[in-house]
């Protein structure tokens, strides 16, 4: 069981809640507001006082990085600024699960008439315009949270009861600000969907899938769905990435606008990463913009395109090169969806894992080589931890770089080539995972002819590639003559482009290449 940070700004309730979430959790209880004050021997406003703000938030991350860094699982309930330490929020979100707690202005200033115990509510003399002040400013640090609870009428029994399954979920937080959203990894369970759906409280819902999903995973689909009780407009698109058009996209708006969908409807993508780009891109334009939740059924979309917010879909030119970045409001990663998926079509999804675990997570791809066989094989058992960190690596870029203006281009490795190849092949020949195998090998070795990959370690990813029923063998003359598509790829920049390179096992970095230099290395030999 991970600790359990109980956040959100003064007068919510942390103090009453936490110790009756932890005895409801059986775990252990801590306050760091009362184990400072105790290490200090001096009061919260004393210390204030005396070492100023800097000071006592540098006291506040110091015990936080030791209560979660000494493996026990407990419940933290922490000052209303604590959260804003951005090292501190993060640390707490990587290892914790992280709840705040809401409240009006009103609510909280009224639960504060002691303003000695509140230096900071006491700044300017109006506690209440003070309170507005603070609430705004900390909106972002407390919207990046794994749960979020109104205590206005601080039932504690109701609000210790909306904390307890999130425990038991374990989602990943893909960590935003105000636009943070959880991912759910689980296996068999429809109702993680059905409550992530109604977490959004919508007015409608347009369903998007495609027919084979649809024939495949119907049932699944209903029994999500049905509790729901929503009026829900469905598309039902052709699969296969030749529908990843503008025409598809339009057939969803289509669809929704016939219906007379509003702003609050909600747009649900149960499929593979087709689907999920193009209801995304509907999602991110319909009425200028309404909310979406992603329901991936294959392993590629599940690791990759449903996490991070890229929408868009195929324009003769090249792939993915008309979209939006829009991210979704949650995503459900239920395994069982791939008990009907092809094995060629598991192979295909493994290749996006291999991508993240060579260029970020060596870990990872030590689990992938000795596990090959069992993840070769479809076996879920061994899919599960496999798919829950490759999903953790790419939820770290994210956050770093939502928009691709820098580190975030590091999942790209493999794509410049295998965009090419899939633009060449009438996206018929390659499926998009094995472009992307085929892409990681010829991109290793053009980096490694550059000086920069060791030989070594493409040759061990080309032999994990293998192993896992990918192609890595490529004719020379497909590359050449797919080629002419690196011009159109969204990573150039004038003569140059952003190229992803792997010095080491989970150790990688961008460098921009000439294209003349990046040709010549990837087409030699």
């Amino acid at each position: 069981m991970k600790p359990v940070v109980v956040g959100g700004f003064m007068g919510t309730g942390k103090s009453t809640v936490a110790p009756a979430l932890a005895a409801r959790l059986d775990l252990p209880f801590v306050d760091t507001d009362t184990e400072i004050e105790r290490a200090a021997g001096k009061s919260i406003p004393e210390l204030w006082r005396a070492e100023g703000e800097a000071a006592f938030r540098n006291r506040e991350f110091a015990l936080i990085e030791r209560l979660l860094g000494d493996g026990i699982a407990r419940v933290i309930a922490v000052g209303g600024g604590a959260m804003t330490i951005d090292r501190a929020r993060r640390l707490a979100v990587d290892r914790a699960l992280v709840v705040t707690l809401t409240a009006s202005p009103e609510t909280s200033v009224s639960r504060a008439p002691d303003l000695a115990r509140r230096p900071n509510l006491a700044v300017g003399g109006d506690p209440l315009a003070r309170a507005r002040e603070l609430i705004a400013a900390r909106a972002p640090a407390y919207g990046e949270c794994h749960l979020s609870v109104a205590t206005d009428t601080l039932d504690v029994e109701a609000v210790v009861r909306a904390i307890e399954p999130l425990v038991a979920r374990d989602p990943i937080l893909v960590p935003l600000g105000v636009r943070s959203y959880s991912i759910d990894v689980c296996d068999g369970e429809a109702s993680r969907l059905t409550d992530a759906i109604q977490r959004c409280a919508p007015s409608s819902l347009v369903l998007v899938t495609d027919s084979n999903v649809d024939r495949l995973r119907h049932a699944a689909i209903e029994a999500a769905i049905r509790p729901v009780h929503l009026p829900t407009v469905r598309v039902t698109l052709p699969p296969g990435e030749a529908q990843k058009t503008l025409a598809s996209v339009g057939a969803i708006w289509d669809a929704a606008l016939g219906a007379g969908v509003d702003r609050g409807t909600l747009v649900v993508a149960v499929g593979g990463g087709v689907v999920g780009d193009l209801a995304g891109f509907a999602a991110a334009c319909l009425l200028r913009g309404v909310r979406f939740v992603q329901a991936p059924t294959t392993v590629l979309s599940m690791v990759d395109s449903s996490v991070g917010g890229k929408t868009g879909c195929d324009h003769p030119a090249g792939k993915n090169l008309v979209g939006a970045f829009h991210q979704p409001s949650s995503v459900v990663v239920d395994l069982a969806h791939l008990e009907t998926l092809p094995a060629r079509e598991r192979a295909a999804g493994l290749a996006e894992v291999v991508k993240m675990a060579v260029s970020l997570d060596a870990a990872l791809f030590d689990e992938i080589e000795a596990n090959a066989p069992a993840l070769a094989r479809g076996d879920r058992g061994a899919l599960r931890p496999v798919v829950r960190s490759a999903i953790l690596a790419k939820v770290r870029v994210v956050r770093d770089d939502e928009r691709e203006a820098g580190p975030r281009a590091i999942l790209n490795l493999g794509h410049t080539v295998g965009h090419a190849l899939e633009s060449f092949g009438g996206y018929a020949k390659w499926l998009h995972g094995e472009a992307v195998a085929l892409g990681l090998v010829v991109e290793m070795k053009a980096a490694e002819r550059l000086g920069r990959t060791p030989p070594a370690l493409t040759e061990r990813v080309r032999k994990v590639l293998a192993s896992l029923d990918l192609p890595t063998e490529v004719a020379a003359s497909d590359v050449a003559a797919s080629w002419r598509y690196v011009g159109a790829d969204k990573k150039r920049a004038g003569s140059s482009l952003s190229f992803a390179v792997v010095t080491g096992a989970g150790v990688s970095h961008i460098e921009r290449i000439p294209l003349t230099e990046l040709k010549e290395a990837v087409l030699r030999g």
